[in-house]
């Protein structure tokens, strides 16, 4: 699959990066876990056991990268466990049981892997004490598995984050425990190539992109415009800072017949507009979601 990203055609990898095995708490074996994401058709899988890495060097990926992860839980504020999810992490691992949120981001980072926390809604953290984590590359606006609770978005702490100066990216996961679990939620990685190091350098970059269902084919933010061309959307909308801006299409409610517009093409001159960041925001008429990471004004 191509995108052209900033005027570059590049190539972009459906990817799977929070997952969970027998190994720690989910259903299905790392074997179960690879022929389920093989057969969707993703490129990318990431194991991120609680507290444990796998061996994934030993795994048959079945023509996917699979990536060694880890989610880690030290202690953090107001007696809430932090889910710190570490990325690109070795097989060997050393830092599996951190006293802290920072001393765990600091162990994956210092093992050259990336940070991201996981679902802060769901674990009852505000915007403010995610933001006391240095060095993490951003969040998950969306996670299937924290949909039983309805906690599963995050779009109100990602743009909290953004707003208070945090350069947050943003994953879109499954957190597969069980069959209910699958494929809702993925991230699509822009690198050159699929290795491990290429998607764990896009992931520290920010080259990639959070979705349910819509995809992107184009996304440029060049001189003051910004523009992307996406599959068929009923909603799609740039969000930016505080109450600013622009509504390119969204449901009508009207009722019955009333014939939502679909959209595929976005594009928004700035002119003098100089707020902190802009990131587009997607929804099909299935009510899927998809979720650029922001560009910068500033």
């Amino acid at each position: 699959m191509k995108i052209n990203y900033n005027g570059v055609e590049q190539s972009v990898f459906k990817s799977a990066l929070h997952t969970h095995t027998t190994n720690s708490d989910g259903k299905f074996s790392p074997e179960e876990v690879i022929g389920l994401y093989q057969k969707k058709g993703y490129d990318v899988l990431a194991f991120t056991d609680h507290r444990k890495t796998n061996p994934v060097s030993s795994y048959d990926g079945k023509n996917m990268t699979l990536l060694s992860g880890i989610e880690l839980h030290p202690a953090g504020p107001r007696d809430i466990r932090w889910h710190i999810l570490g990325l690109g992490v070795p097989e060997n691992f050393s830092g599996c049981e951190p006293a802290s949120g920072q001393e765990a981001v600091d162990a994956v980072l210092d093992s050259g892997g990336v940070a991201f926390a996981a679902h802060p809604y769901w674990c009852g953290f505000t915007a403010a004490e995610v933001a006391s984590l240095k060095g993490i590359s951003g969040i998950e606006v969306y996670n299937s598995s924290c949909r039983y609770i309805g906690k599963e978005y995050n779009m109100s702490y990602w743009d909290e984050l953004l707003d208070a100066g945090c350069r947050y990216s943003a994953l879109a996961v499954d957190d597969v425990h069980r069959p209910h679990d699958l494929f809702r939620g993925f991230t699509m990685i822009i690198a050159p190539d699929k290795s491990p190091q290429s998607l764990i350098n896009a992931l520290r970059n920010g080259d990639f992109y959070a979705s349910q269902g819509p995809l992107f084919t184009s996304l440029n933010f060049k001189g003051g415009v910004i523009s992307a061309d996406f599959t068929a959307s009923v909603a799609a909308v740039c969000c930016m800072r505080r109450s600013s801006g622009r509504c390119v299409a969204v449901e009508d409610n009207d009722g019955p017949g009333s014939g939502n517009k679909e959209v595929t093409h976005l594009e928004f001159d700035l002119g003098d507009i100089h707020d902190q960041y802009i990131r587009i925001q997607l929804r099909d008429a299935d009510g899927r979601m998809a979720w650029s990471n922001p560009f910068y004004l500033k």
